[in-house]
């Protein structure tokens, strides 16, 4: 369990380190910072995200799920409050970070092996 755990925070770091390559308006300074980053978002997406979705979850459907990417940014940007040297400049920046860490994240989990019941 804690081994998928690192390996999805590896793939979110992938994704950060890839998102502040290629959108501007995020800034990794180092890769400390990186690795810091990669564990805050996926804290903040186990904890703080889930809440989220059940709060919105009527707007959520009006719009048909998009405001998913809405969320998706808001804990990007909530990641770069909590670490200084992890910047993120504004909405779009936010927005399109979250779609490239996302996209990045659900390749890598299709290359982890699925976890069965009862194997250790």
């Amino acid at each position: 369990m804690l081994a998928g755990f690192l390996l999805r925070a590896v793939f979110a770091a992938a994704g950060l380190w890839i998102a502040s390559r290629i959108v501007p308006g995020i800034e990794v300074r180092g890769l400390g910072s990186l690795a810091a980053a990669a564990l805050i978002l996926g804290i903040i997406n186990a904890f703080v995200r889930p809440v989220l979705i059940v709060l919105t979850l009527p707007l959520t459907l009006l719009t048909l799920g998009l405001f998913l990417l809405v969320i998706n940014a808001a804990m990007l940007g909530l990641t770069s409050v909590f670490l200084h040297g992890f910047q993120v400049h504004g909405f779009f920046a936010a927005l399109w970070g979250s779609i490239v860490v996302s996209l990045v994240s659900w390749v890598g989990a299709m290359l982890i092996p699925p976890r069965r019941l009862g194997r250790p």
